[in-house]
């Protein structure tokens, strides 16, 4: 009984939907769906479609490039302090690296002259990267 009730209260929202549907659509009160040529312009929805799809595209691509960089900027930050981190010369905890594109930027403090020297050359020896910016600080 339940289910004749529930499958009836589906099938008359249903034809309440589809005659709203058609009377906004312009057809009136009528349980007729639109002609093929009742009010749709195909070509107009085509072009729609094609720039919606371009754009899409379009949009899947910068998502891609950009996920692709920040990946890339990742990955040279995480070797760079695994270099620190396996040299006996560098405290790589103290220092911090930031990575946009190609450019690494160190920032924190070192112990030393010599901490702050090494800790530049493992970055600029990393593959990848263009220029190193020094921003550390000798000392507490």
């Amino acid at each position: 009984m339940r289910a004749i009730r529930a499958v009836m209260v589906v099938l008359l929202v249903l034809v309440i939907g589809v005659l709203a549907y058609n009377y906004r659509a312009g057809l009136g009160w009528t349980l007729q769906p639109p002609s093929a040529s009742g009010g749709i312009d195909a070509e107009k929805v085509r072009d729609r479609s094609t720039t919606v799809a371009r754009d899409a595209a379009a949009t899947a691509r910068t998502v891609v490039e950009r996920t692709e960089e920040v990946v890339s900027e990742t990955s040279l930050t995480a070797k760079i302090k695994s270099k620190m981190a396996l040299d006996d010369t560098v405290k790589a905890m103290t220092i911090n690296v930031s990575t946009h594109g190609t450019v690494v930027t160190l920032t924190g403090s070192v112990r030393s002259e010599s901490e702050r020297k090494r800790a530049v050359q493992l970055a600029k020896e990393t593959a990848g990267v263009t220029s190193v910016i020094d921003q550390l600080r000798v000392g507490n």
